[in-house]
């Protein structure tokens, strides 16, 4: 038991370590000298775990989706209706504080890692697949009466506007404010007759 429970504190540190290099440094930082050094471990334990940097991006992409899925699970259980659950769900992936613009670069990092790299493209496809679902299904039940054409063009304005929002305000975060943001979702809502 005690040798799992090392593993697992070894896997966290070293999910750590990538996460906040992504984070705080970008993407060119991304290595496993880099990790080894932010985890304080050695390069060899993070190579047995990760062999290589596209490892290291796949897995902070993975990470980066169980956030999100335990975040947005927890506000759509908790809303009192789709509409408040869809607004929630939305909101959670704009970059209103610090660990949510931290989420919006990590992101960002993993985009721009992808070109060019077909494994990256069809994970970041897969996850945000389930996303544009997630999406869809509380836009439907939001609006039952709508068709499913309708359905996607209000689920694609909105994800747009929200993950637009959420890369601007990474870089600018005077102008794109957590205010501002919101005020975006609200009218982009509110233009689809959304609103909670």
């Amino acid at each position: 038991m005690a040798r799992r429970a090392d593993h697992e504190a070894q896997q966290e540190r070293i999910s750590k370590a990538v996460w906040s290099i992504l984070a705080g440094k970008g993407i060119e930082h991304l290595t496993i000298r880099a990790v080894a050094a932010e985890a304080g471990c050695t390069t060899g334990l993070v190579m047995h775990r990760f062999p290589g940097r596209k490892a290291l991006l796949a897995h902070a992409r993975d990470l980066l989706h169980a956030r999100t899925r335990v975040r947005v699970e927890r506000l759509e259980a908790e809303a009192p209706s789709p509409r408040a659950a869809l607004r929630a769900v939305l909101a959670q992936g704009m970059a209103l504080d610090e660990d949510s613009a931290q989420e919006a670069l990590v992101w960002m990092g993993f985009l721009a890692a992808s070109v060019g790299d077909e494994d990256l493209i069809a994970l970041h496809r897969k996850n945000n697949r389930v996303w544009r679902d997630r999406v869809a299904r509380l836009v439907a039940a939001s609006a039952p009466d709508w068709g499913p054409e309708r359905i996607d063009t209000a689920v694609f304005a909105l994800v747009a506007a929200t993950e637009g929002a959420a890369q601007l305000a990474c870089f600018d975060p005077d102008t794109y404010s957590a205010a501002a943001q919101e005020a975006l979702l609200d009218a982009m809502l509110a233009v689809y007759g959304l609103t909670a």
